[in-house]
């Protein structure tokens, strides 16, 4: 497990690119291990079992291609991305993703694509059960 960054740091960092002049705003996610299972959150499934922890990997390649193509849609100007790896416990953090852009809907719109895709593509989450 890697020691998760400081989003205040990177906030402060991203006003300094030199594309933050274009930026009007700034939208961050901080995916984080949680007790309840995916199969009872997605599916309503009832009797899935509590979450104890994550094995968590990316391919970097997948997620650096990702990226590319976030910085590529319309009114994006700063795109980075933190993830975690190896064995992860309830409330570790499990990937951090920051973007900057001109206005609400383009950066809303990436956030939601590049999370997606990431989640979709680009890892291999396996819950850990209690018990």
């Amino acid at each position: 497990m890697a020691e998760t960054p400081s989003m205040d740091r990177w906030l402060k960092e991203a006003k300094t690119d030199p594309l933050a002049q274009q930026c009007g705003m700034y939208l961050a996610h901080n995916g984080v291990v949680r007790e309840t299972a995916k199969a009872k959150v997605r599916r309503g499934d009832e009797n899935a079992r509590a979450v104890a922890g994550m094995r968590f990997s990316a391919d970097m390649e997948k997620v650096q291609a990702a990226i590319e193509e976030t910085k590529a849609m319309d009114g994006i100007y700063y795109v980075r991305v933190w993830l975690n790896s190896g064995v992860l416990q309830l409330g570790d953090d499990i990937m951090l993703v920051l973007i900057g852009g001109d206005i609400r809907p383009h950066v809303v719109d990436a956030l939601q694509a590049l999370v997606g895709k990431i989640k979709n593509e680009c890892v291999v989450e396996e819950e850990l059960y209690q018990g």
